[in-house]
């Protein structure tokens, strides 16, 4: 089981099982041995979002019953990471993509939401008060050369510089190879989280032109004290991304990252008060309705499945 992320969002990650529907509900096949076959029923009703490893088979039943709770289901690699493909319900809120979809789409929240993003990897003391997002990606660029050399420093590789052209993984060294495999591991995490929020993972604020641009946006987030120092430690391993995935995979209950990406996710989204802030209580999950709106540029949303014909019924 992997950590609750918030009040209303919890993930469970299953391999090695087939998913199935019986009389009673949506269960985990586990095949103890030849002759004995061990059943756990799936919570789908209290269930935000289920990971469904590479041993994993499933029922069209068992995904029907998923879907009609409001269930999210994640392909994804070993150990939860890398997401392969999402099957949203019908029923997923649409309240944070639509947040998504307001900021990306106004130029000023936009800058907004990418300067912070700039912002929440440095000291509040590190950033002029009238910095620029120019200023702000020299910023970073200093930063990561910066930890590029101390991280090769304290593991005595001399300098050390990112390269990453997958038509030449054979001239690649150790910590190259660990770090884009660490990296893909992560954009794997972030990729799960974004989906089962509904968000899109297209639509960036500082990447953009592919369809993973806010997966780089809120990976860029973790680099730093994730993937990075765990590549430089496998400079002088044999084969180092085979061992920066099992170390990520084993590393990631105690990084907690899942809980994390989905507060700083709905942090950055949240439309900043004047006076208090981000508004917590906006940040809740719990925001489904249970019909469809419509949709007016005056009164915002109007009751569906009204006849709005003058005089009509």
């Amino acid at each position: 089981m992997l950590p609750r992320v918030a009040d209303s969002l919890s993930f469970l990650y299953l391999d090695m099982v087939r998913v199935v529907q019986d009389d009673t509900g949506v269960c985990a096949q586990i095949q103890a041995d030849k002759n004995r076959t061990d059943l756990v029923y799936l919570p789908t009703a209290a269930l935000s979002c289920l990971l469904l490893g590479p041993g994993v088979s499933i029922t069209t039943p068992a995904l029907t019953t998923l879907a009609r709770h409001g269930t999210s289901v994640v392909c994804t690699g070993a150990g939860g990471v890398r997401a392969y493909a999402g099957i949203l319900p019908d029923s997923l809120t649409t309240h944070w993509l639509e947040q998504q979809v307001t900021a990306w789409a106004d130029p000023t929240r936009r800058l907004g939401i990418a300067t912070r993003m700039y912002g929440m990897r440095f000291d509040a003391t590190e950033l002029p008060t009238t910095v620029t997002l120019e200023q702000l990606r020299g910023m970073e660029g200093q930063r990561m050369k910066a930890l590029y050399k101390i991280l090769a420093q304290q593991h005595g590789i001399g300098r050390f510089r990112r390269t990453y052209h997958p038509d030449q993984r054979h001239a690649q060294d150790p910590v190259n190879l660990a770090l884009s495999a660490a990296n893909t591991c992560l954009y794997g995490i972030v990729h799960a989280a974004l989906l089962a929020l509904g968000l899109s993972p297209a639509l960036g604020f500082v990447h953009a032109g592919t369809q993973h641009a806010f997966v780089y946006d809120i990976a860029d987030l973790y680099k730093a004290e994730t993937t990075l120092p765990l590549a430089f430690a496998l400079h002088q391993s044999a084969n180092p991304e085979q061992e920066a995935r099992r170390r990520f995979r084993e590393d990631l209950r105690l990084l907690r990252l899942l809980p994390r990406i989905v507060h700083d996710v709905q942090a950055l989204l949240t439309p900043v008060q004047a006076d208090t802030g981000p508004d917590d209580e906006d940040r809740s999950e719990r925001r489904d309705v249970e019909m469809v709106h419509l949709w007016d540029p005056k009164a915002g949303t109007l009751p569906a499945g009204v006849n709005y014909a003058s005089g009509g019924t």
